[in-house]
């Protein structure tokens, strides 16, 4: 029997003694290990935090003390240690446990959180309640030093320096975010670390929090002794500790960042490289040919680069060419709108989930002033995803903004002559919804100008139905034309619209002489998304319209053929509905 199996709850913690708490975090870090390897996610940021879990929850007591994770990437042991270990350590329980923390699973879950940077604020609010209610307990935020870099960090600590009360910040700091930090802050924790925190520079003190450094922040002793220092205090204190991202599996330890998530079956594999080209190699070529070419190109990412597969050798051959700004994709929409405005070339890469982050810099900063930057949005779709990171909901939130153009591209040519084109105008900034999936080729160049904007392109000519397909859909589209050949003898006219951000009046007109019925389909939300505009234009027509996309709601790790089936998205039910309209 190990440790881990005696612990059901925070109190069985308490009562380990030292000894035994450094065995459960063997336990956990093997529980760990099998869960990734089996079902992966995020591995080196739960590795690294194990022991300031354990710490955690011998010193203070949850749920009445509240602990905050930012992101929730390192929530793991906090989950093994409030009753959720079966959903580590037995495969039947994987999928009955989220990788992020959510109050539905535990009282020991505050809220759910996926995103980066909002601990801080979200404590800072449960504190400020506590206080307006004559209650006293610990709140604590539990910040990695990566999640530093977003904006929303530096607005949580600039509140909570100000809360006359108790408010705990514990900084974890293990030189990295997913890829090595990047900013300005790192230098002064840089410091911090090699001065032991004695330096005098010290960002935390200036913004006016108590200060407390643990260098090992993988030493239980060391961890319980600083947080019994700072227990039920009555004023804001930082509790910066120094960890090692991906502690006790060396690959890991290593190489931190391809080990930060990992897909199943890990261990024991060699990674090999694949040559074989996807959208993200072709993505990468273009931009090293035109820094090759000393062209003015500089791609950004926002500390996410290998959703991009911008890995380390990329970025050291486009060297002063590429930026990570860290995690802020604000800050990269405003800097993208500067860079293209002064006659640089930037392409920024984003993924979809957190394109919603940047709202207000796409319409002021970036659309108002038409700067004529190129961003390109990856992994737009429906997926299976945990409903923190869901990347459905790009379309609408995108394609609404008055001068951004957003472009679907269906295949390879299609994309690269829109690659192309953005980079060259100077007009609008361009968005670019980069296909998902395998690299799709015609083999034929893509001659369109699209400086001809909202110009859809008919795939084939019939009557009675058309099929509008954006994007990742136009495949769906096919296959939906086929059917209704088959089942219904309708030969179909097949429309890929390239561009989500309007309409084509002309063509939508001339399909009015010898079409009843038009379909839409987007992977995508429906709500306030590309169809809807079709749907708005045959208003006060006889056309009948059909929108298929995804609902307005959070799905939660539901299978993506189920969300297809509750989204009517396969091509026996479209046609079904088109027989029935029609």
């Amino acid at each position: 029997m190990t440790i881990l199996d005696k612990i059901n709850s925070p109190k069985d913690v308490k009562n380990l003694s030292t000894d035994e708490m450094n065995i459960l975090s063997q336990d956990i870090r093997d529980a760990i290990l099998k869960r990734v390897n089996d079902f992966g996610g995020h591995l080196g940021p739960d590795l690294g935090i194990v022991e300031a879990t354990i710490a955690l929850h011998y010193v203070f007591n949850s749920p009445q003390d509240k602990i905050v994770y930012d992101v929730s990437h390192q929530v793991y042991p906090h989950k093994m240690l409030t009753g959720r270990k079966e959903g580590f350590l037995n495969p039947e329980m994987y999928t009955k446990i989220s990788g992020y923390s959510n109050p539905s699973e535990s009282e020991h879950d505050h809220f759910i959180i996926g995103h980066t940077s909002t601990s801080v604020s979200l404590a800072t609010g449960l504190a400020k309640a506590r206080d307006l209610k004559n209650e006293k307990y610990n709140v604590i935020a539990l910040i990695g030093d990566g999640s530093l870099s977003g904006g929303e960090a530096y607005e949580g600590f600039n509140n909570a320096a100000e809360l006359n009360s108790n408010m705990i910040i514990i900084v974890n700091d293990n030189e990295m975010s997913i890829a090595p930090n990047a900013g300005g802050l790192y230098r002064n924790l840089d410091e911090l670390r090699k001065t032991n925190g004695q330096a005098q520079n010290n960002v935390f003190k200036a913004i006016g929090f108590e200060y407390l450094y643990v260098e090992d922040g993988n030493n239980i002793e060391s961890l319980i002794s600083a947080f019994e220092k700072i227990k039920d205090i009555n004023h804001p204190v930082v509790v910066h500790i120094h960890t090692l991202k991906g502690k006790g599996y060396e690959p890991a330890e290593i190489d931190k960042e391809t080990y930060h998530w990992h897909t199943p079956g890990f261990i024991g594999q060699k990674t090999a490289q694949s040559e074989e080209k996807t959208y993200n190699s072709i993505t990468k070529d273009f931009l090293l040919n035109k820094k090759n070419n000393n062209e003015p190109v500089i791609a950004i990412t926002a500390a996410t680069p290998g959703v991009f597969d911008f890995n380390p050798e990329f970025r050291n051959k486009m060297g002063k060419n590429y930026t990570d700004v860290g995690i802020a994709e604000e800050h990269a929409i405003a800097y993208a709108s500067g860079l293209a405005k002064n006659g640089a070339k930037p392409v920024l890469a984003l993924m979809s989930s957190f394109v919603q982050r940047t709202y207000d810099q796409m319409s002021q900063d970036l659309a108002l002033n038409n700067s004529p930057a190129t961003v390109l949005i990856y992994w737009g779709g429906i997926s299976n995803a945990d409903m923190t990171h869901l990347c459905t909901f790009d379309i609408p939130l995108i394609s609404n903004i008055p001068n951004i153009v957003y472009l679907a591209p269906v295949n390879k040519e299609e994309y690269l002559a829109m690659l192309e084109w953005s980079y060259n105008q100077n007009e609008h900034p361009v968005f670019i919804r980069v296909p998902a999936g395998n690299l799709v080729s015609t083999g034929a160049a893509d001659t369109t100008d699209y400086s001809k904007l909202n110009k859809y392109k008919v795939e084939y000519e019939g009557s009675n139905v058309a099929i509008v397909a954006a994007g990742n859909f136009f495949c769906l589209g096919q296959q939906v034309k086929e059917e209704l050949k088959q089942k219904a003898g309708i030969d179909a006219t097949l429309i890929n619209p390239r561009f989500l951000t309007g309409i084509d009046e002309e063509l939508l007109d001339d399909l009015k002489k010898n079409h009843k019925v038009v379909i839409t389909l987007e992977d995508g939300e429906i709500d306030g998304g590309f169809g809807e505009k079709i749907a708005r234009f045959y208003g006060n027509s006889e056309m009948k319209v059909l929108n298929y996309g995804s609902k307005k709601e959070f799905s939660d790790r539901v299978p993506l053929d189920e969300l297809y089936d509750r989204y009517r998205l396969k091509k026996e039910l479209i046609v079904e509905d088109i027989k029935e309209c029609l």
